[in-house]
């Protein structure tokens, strides 16, 4: 499946980055990944490429780690994903709202955005997204998936979203479809 195409539903990928380094006397910012890590980001980049969430535009926090995130887990996806890469410093301390405001922006032809970022504004700004079941329990949203994102993703962790459009995206706008983590 390609990142774009007519018919396709856009599927909003919100991932965790790999686990980092501790701190060590380091600034937060500038914290690496650790070798743990560096594995990860070959599983996620596998999972999204088997998973057809090969993104045409992705945003990354300027932080090392997230940065080196997205730079491994790209390698995985291979020479065929050619997105349309933002850094985003607003990423780094980003609230819900600053996350939506950035998807909100991508191009409405693009099928798959892929957002590299930190905890906890992933899990959060996933269960601000996600439709929750009404009185009557309908929805089609994974009520496991859903209680899972608000305790929180672990590092290289990522949910998928399925949206209508870019533009549009608010409360309760998207349908949770998955949760997805790679084994440390």
């Amino acid at each position: 499946m390609t990142a774009s195409g007519e018919g396709a539903p856009r599927r909003l990928v919100l991932l965790r980055h790999a686990k980092a380094e501790a701190t060590g006397g380091t600034s937060d910012e500038l914290r690496p990944l650790s070798l743990t890590g560096r594995r990860q980001c070959a599983q996620v980049g596998a999972r999204l490429l088997e998973s057809g969430l090969v993104p045409g535009h992705v945003l990354v926090s300027s932080a090392l780690r997230t940065r080196q995130t997205w730079e491994l887990l790209r390698v995985a996806l291979g020479e065929d994903a050619s997105p349309v890469v933002e850094v985003e410093d607003l990423l780094y301390e980003a609230r819900t709202h600053d996350v939506l405001e950035l998807v909100r922006g991508v191009d409405p032809e693009v099928r798959t955005v892929l957002v590299v970022g930190h905890e906890p504004t992933m899990s959060a700004t996933t269960a601000v997204l996600a439709r929750t079941p009404d009185a009557t329990g309908d929805t089609d949203t994974d009520t496991g998936h859903l209680a899972q994102v608000r305790t929180g993703l672990s590092t290289a962790t990522f949910a998928v979203l399925e949206v209508e459009d870019w533009a549009g995206l608010g409360r309760g706008t998207a349908t949770l479809r998955e949760v997805i983590r790679a084994a440390d």
